[in-house]
């Protein structure tokens, strides 16, 4: 059976489609979070099989194919990538009303042109033609990014890496920007048995021994200068539970010590620590003009079996609830009097809290840069079409759409870009709704504006590309 995925796909009315066709569908990609890997974008890799592109590394098929009993030897196990390709086949029907149903058919059709459905029946034929296709040249890593019309990505990087390839890619002048992007969660997580490891790693990237905060402090600052000296333009955090716990210097330095000599550190002493540390890197991210992302609510881990069996993010994460808007305000308030406050994206697993995000948003705008405080694109559990049209609409409702950055993958696949047509669609249906039920005038320049702007020219110049 031919797939549903028609040149109108999700276009609902004539407005929509005339904003997709017309304004949104040409418009170059700014992918400014992502997982992808920098090695495999210097080396210009080269696939073996569509499974090795398509199911490595993809925790949101992977919790499909156990949701549907597949056994785990099928998903992270050792079956062959064929074996595992038929177990995701085999999964597929089971997905309608799940945004993996759609983004498998865009993707084999924009990539392969297979217009198939893919199931049991089919998983051969369609197994063999990628696989004959990914052996083409425009299948490599760099030309899928160039064929998406991809102009920029910000790819995610620890402090302590050498970012040796992101070095190579910015020497070479690549015609695609990879940039690293600053991501110190390990250094935050001072909880955590894995600190002492991760310190030890950040002192052979500083180059000088880390005994005190303030040497921390150093060490961040010229991992920073080093980062973005190779282009970096944002740093991301990770951050289970928001955290505001006032603190000096001195309790950092406290929390830290005890830390170091392997003393028990309690839940304040562990939100001192962060909360100084946070904003002492706020304060740098805004000298440097880099955009600080937020990303707030996962609850990692939750499987304790299978995180001990194949480690962090493989599928066993999901939404937490903790109480938000009173320590967001709090820090993001602590930067701004201060005038500290960098650029913020503030996003949030749990779709309970939109409205806060974006009230608290609003709350930090001013005269020099438009939008700048975001709130970010549905995240995560909410990248599907109920949950970017509910972000949209509660951004609209309480601030300017306007200014809105748009869409990112959050991907590790050189095959997600579509997810940025996706995005797109879903946009100009949801604009395109308000015009043909008489709640936007249908002035096409106005219109064009918004979905250019929300497709690249925000995001373009948040990012200062």
């Amino acid at each position: 059976m031919k797939t549903f995925i028609s040149d109108d796909f999700l276009l609902e009315g004539e407005t929509a489609k005339e904003l997709y066709h017309n304004y949104a569908k040409q418009m170059p990609i700014i992918d400014y979070h992502n997982h992808l890997v920098p090695e495999e974008i210097l080396e210009d890799k080269h696939y073996n099989d569509i499974a090795e592109i398509w199911l490595a590394g993809d925790h949101y098929k992977w919790r499909a194919m156990r949701a549907n009993g597949i056994d785990e030897a099928y998903i992270t196990g050792d079956k062959s990538n064929y074996e595992k390709f038929q177990a995701w086949a085999a999964t597929i029907p089971k997905l309608l009303g799940n945004p993996l149903y759609h983004w498998t058919h865009l993707e084999l059709q924009r990539y392969f042109g297979i217009d198939k459905l893919l199931d049991e029946t089919t998983a051969q034929e369609i197994w063999q033609e990628a696989n004959e296709k990914l052996q083409q040249p425009e299948f490599s890593a760099r030309s899928l990014l160039k064929r998406n019309n991809v102009v920029f990505v910000g790819t995610t990087d620890d402090p302590s890496d050498d970012l040796a390839s992101h070095k190579k890619l910015h020497d070479e002048d690549f015609d695609v920007i990879v940039s690293p992007s600053f991501r110190p969660d390990k250094g935050l997580q001072i909880e955590k048995n894995e600190f002492e490891d991760w310190l030890t790693s950040m002192e052979t990237a500083a180059g000088f021994s880390i005994q005190t905060v303030d040497d921390l402090l150093q060490a961040f600052s010229d991992r920073i200068d080093y980062f973005d000296s190779l282009g970096c333009r944002s740093a991301d955090h990770g951050i289970t539970a928001m955290f505001f716990e006032s603190a000096l210097k001195t309790d950092a330095e406290a929390v830290f010590q005890k830390k170091r000599e392997g003393s028990a550190i309690d839940e304040k002493e562990i939100e001192q620590y962060k909360t100084y540390t946070l904003l002492r890197l706020a304060e740098m991210y805004a000298a440097k003009n880099w955009v600080m992302q937020l990303h707030i609510g996962a609850q990692r881990n939750n499987n304790s079996k299978m995180f001990e069996k194949l480690g962090g993010d493989s599928g066993f994460d999901s939404i937490g609830d903790d109480l938000l808007a009173r320590p967001l305000s709090l820090f993001l308030d602590a930067l701004e009097a201060n005038d500290n406050l960098p650029k913020t994206v503030l996003y949030s697993l749990d779709a309970r809290d939109n409205y806060i995000l974006a009230t608290a948003a609003g709350n930090y705008q001013n005269a020099e840069i438009p939008g700048k405080v975001q709130f970010g694109t549905a995240w995560w559990f909410n990248d599907h079409i109920d949950g970017m049209e509910n972000q949209m609409k509660i951004l609209a409702n309480t601030g300017l759409i306007s200014q809105f950055i748009g869409m990112l993958t959050d991907s590790r696949s050189f095959l997600s870009f579509s997810r940025h047509e996706y995005f797109r669609r879903i946009l100009c249906n949801l604009i395109g709704s308000w015009v043909d039920r008489g709640r936007a005038p249908k002035d096409m320049e106005l219109l064009k504006t918004y979905v250019q702007d929300i497709c690249y020219y925000n995001a373009k110049r948040y990012f200062n590309l």
